[in-house]
């Protein structure tokens, strides 16, 4: 009897991995695999018996008579995959190696180039590249849509197959032919290939402002937080004004440390639920811990690249009031993958549920809209790519929440220097260069709303 032990909500695969790791199960274990609820048992059996026929027959025709040998293995993991890939643009099959890798990924090491995908229209498209990564120093981009690798094209793989492409040993080259927004002809971008460690948390002080960067939810994302708060805390000898959680380009990952996270500046109450197909089956997970920088301002850097676990730190921090959330829309994964091990052929990714903000919202296809609106750029957003969830193919549709499009209410804790924020950078300001914080537009105007937050929390003293 094989039972359903995880959750996962990550947005898309890694090269060398899947993008969102394995959630640990945060309640009892779930209903065996192989337990059907009443109404799964109505349906014509009779349909289902003649659909399997029909399968057998196909799948006798092509040993028989493709033009190529085809081992029956082969067959059948591509059936598995085409059948659960079909629902959505996150349910897929794992064979054997690609379930161990994406085990190893939970622990912030794996090899491959550092980029998070996903699939969508056959092509392979960029969530967000690696902090630190080949991917990153290659200068690859949030909605790069991958056409070839190594000069072949990416249409008919599976995106188990093509992740699998871009992974290698260490030190091996690899070339990406990718179409970009606003270039007219694909790129070639060269990378090698290298053992990625994911640095998940690095920190800065901007004067009387800290700065804690995350780019992923792994297994050391709440314990480095808590070393850079620390951190923070004792070089500003007291003098430490608010904090700027920066989750751009974070695709997500492990659901306990978005909650451990949320815990880190919420002391009580609803951080996440989810509501499954069964009722049994929902849940619901609560802060559990206190505020490490005592009601200090905080601000959350979001963008179209901040998935899953981010849009879920986000929209909890907004909902309690407790953060402003500066940037632009996120990207809208707001689904849950139970991980199904199926023994020796592997496991299965299955969604399975939505999640929901405390407030109720459901931000699947929509994602979390910022409270404070910040481009990162002045070009008009022309897009020939999808680039949020609501965009991929047999994405789910939003239902069961509270009014998605926009915060719970207006909010009255923003001073209202806020409003003076610019939504684009002037012309005149520098090209953004990720060596230099100067440059970085959303980074300045979140530091600038910090000094504002801090005043008015000492105004109303």
């Amino acid at each position: 009897m094989k039972f359903r032990t995880g959750l996962l909500l990550g947005a898309a695969f890694a090269t060398g991995l899947v993008a969102g790791p394995v959630i640990r199960h945060a309640g009892p274990i779930l209903r065996p695999i192989v337990a059907a609820h009443a109404e799964d048992t109505a349906p014509d059996r009779d349909d289902a018996y003649h659909a399997l026929t029909l399968f057998g027959s196909v799948f006798e025709k092509v040993r028989a008579d493709y033009v190529e040998p085809v081992k029956d293995q082969t067959l059948i993991e591509n059936s598995l995959d085409g059948m659960l890939s079909g629902l959505d643009p996150h349910s897929s099959y794992m064979n054997p190696k690609q379930w161990a890798d994406m085990q190893i990924t939970t622990k912030g090491e794996f090899g491959g180039l550092g980029l998070e995908v996903t699939s969508d229209s056959g092509l392979i498209k960029v969530i967000s590249p690696i902090d630190d990564t080949p991917a990153a120093r290659a200068g690859m981009k949030t909605g790069d849509l991958i056409l070839d690798l190594d000069h072949k094209s990416v249409e008919g793989l599976s995106l188990n197959d093509a992740v699998d492409k871009m992974r290698g040993p260490r030190g091996t080259t690899i070339t990406l032919t990718i179409k970009r927004e606003h270039i007219d002809k694909p790129l070639d971008v060269q990378m090698t290939r290298e053992e990625i460690h994911i640095q998940v948390v690095k920190s800065a002080d901007y004067g009387d402002v800290g700065y804690i960067r995350l780019s992923s939810f792994n297994e050391e994302s709440d314990p480095k937080l808590r070393e850079a708060i620390d951190k923070i805390k004792t070089e500003e000898h007291g003098n430490l004004r608010g904090l700027i959680l920066d989750l751009r380009n974070n695709p997500g990952g492990l659901l306990d440390q978005a909650v451990d996270i949320c815990s880190d500046f919420i002391s009580d109450g609803e951080i996440v639920s989810t509501r499954a197909r069964h009722d049994d089956e929902s849940q619901r997970w609560d802060a559990k811990g206190t505020d490490l920088i005592d009601g200090l301002p905080l601000v959350v850097l979001i963008n179209g690249g901040s998935a899953s676990a981010s849009e879920i730190v986000a929209g909890a921090l907004q909902d309690h009031r407790r953060a402003v959330i500066l940037g632009t829309r996120s990207f809208g994964k707001g689904s849950v993958q139970t991980v199904i091990p199926l023994g020796n052929d592997g496991a299965m990714r299955l969604t399975t549920a939505r999640y929901y903000t405390p407030s109720g919202r459901s931000i699947q296809g929509l994602g979390i809209a910022p409270d404070v609106e910040v481009a990162e750029s002045r070009e008009d957003e022309i897009h020939f790519l999808p680039d949020r969830e609501a965009d991929l193919n047999h994405a789910l549709k939003n239902e069961g929440g509270s009014e998605p499009t926009k915060p719970p209410a207006p909010r009255d804790d923003i001073p209202p220097q806020a409003r003076q924020i610019p939504q684009k950078p002037p012309a005149t300001w520098p090209k953004f260069d990720l060596a230099d914080p100067q440059t970085d537009f959303q980074l300045q105007q979140g530091i600038t709303l910090v000094h504002d937050m801090a005043q008015q929390r000492h105004a109303s003293r």
